[in-house]
């Protein structure tokens, strides 16, 4: 029996527009969600230099510094600067963290090296950010690019190049993901300590709505994965670090990850697998806590996770010696830290 063309036109005409509401519902959604994710949430900085200089002598060296992204657009950060002609090291935060976040470790690492030491806030984070907005790692591998220009910028009173031909990266989460990629592009970045390392920005997006709609997150930031590129101007990257790894095989990587995000510490241990062999990397995959919930370690959690990633940077650049009395290495709390009831110990894999 043959359906009248009559009756066809009539359904057609009917259900048309509900498929076009639909489709406008859903395409809302999405880009409601991915404006949600690339505006991450702000907070008072945990502490400044200002306060952290009253209780460090080297933290009062602290200066407040801005340069150009190679979009055109600010980036800052707190620099403490090091002996003329030794390595610089970056260190990058996670997402919905700030440079305060960085800070203690960032002293740590001076007082231990004497390296100069750079803490940015990525795009879109920290009080009033210069850039409203991340875009989940993808523009922020070309803002550590810009930071590195910035390092190789800077000279001594004597109008010599500060900071020697090595750069070291540590990152977290975001921070590790934008800190991998651009080390696929600077052959300068020798060193990376990277701790809690997502594959693909959908992770980072993925963790950035379930913080705030945990019910069918991995379904919503789909849809937000959907529409990313265009509200994002196509910065939004696609790449897996496990097609970039093979191109960092000659550099000293550490890698860690805790048990307080699985998903994170499974991205981590497969990354490891995709270097291929010859690689030189380190990993401790089974930390309690990691980089990516120190906040609410105890002092006694952080002080032993700061001082494992000292002790990396020191053996991949080769610092030998210990520090002088002067210069030993200044342990001071963060502020609104708290102990986790679960994080009670930490293990090594």
């Amino acid at each position: 029996m043959r359906i009248p063309k009559r009756l066809i036109k009539a359904l057609y005409k009917l259900i048309l527009p509900i498929v076009i509401l639909i489709l406008l519902i859903f395409f809302g959604l999405s880009l409601s969600l991915i404006h949600i994710a690339s505006d991450p949430p702000k907070a008072t900085y945990l502490i400044t230099p200002d306060k952290y200089g009253r209780l460090s002598a080297r933290g009062a060296k602290i200066t407040d510094e801005t340069w150009s992204n190679l979009d055109g657009t600010q980036a800052r950060g707190w620099l403490l600067r090091g002996a003329q002609g030794k390595p610089a090291i970056i260190l990058l935060h996670h997402y919905g963290a700030d440079r305060s976040h960085v800070l203690n470790l960032g002293v740590k690492l001076n007082e231990a090296t004497d390296f100069t030491i750079l803490m940015p806030d990525l795009r879109g984070h920290g009080q009033n950010p210069l850039v409203r907005y991340t875009t989940l790692g993808g523009s922020e591998t070309e803002d550590v690019l810009a930071a590195i220009e910035f390092l190789k910028s800077l000279k001594t009173p004597e109008n010599t190049m500060l900071v020697g031909n090595e750069i070291g990266i540590y990152g977290v989460e975001l921070g590790a993901f934008a800190g991998f990629r651009a080390a696929s592009k600077e052959n300068s970045i020798t060193v990376l300590a990277l701790d809690s390392v997502p594959l693909t920005s959908d992770e980072i997006l993925y963790l950035s709505i379930r913080r705030k709609y945990p019910f069918a997150a991995s379904y919503t930031s789909s849809l937000a994965s959907t529409v990313a590129n265009l509200y994002l101007y196509g910065r939004y990257t696609r790449d897996s670090l496990c097609d970039v790894a093979p191109l960092l095989k000659d550099r000293k990587v550490m890698l860690l990850a805790g048990i307080e995000e699985p998903l994170l510490q499974d991205s981590t241990q497969k990354l490891i697998g995709c270097f291929g062999p010859g690689a030189d990397i380190q990993s401790y995959t089974g930390l309690a806590p990691s980089g990516y919930d120190l906040i609410n370690a105890s002092p006694e959690q952080g002080n032993a996770y700061d001082q494992r990633v000292i002790d990396f940077f020191k053996r991949a650049f080769g610092v030998q010696t210990l520090p002088e009395p002067s210069q030993a290495v200044t342990t001071i709390k963060m502020p609104d830290q708290k102990a986790s009831p679960s994080s009670t110990s930490m293990t090594e894999y």
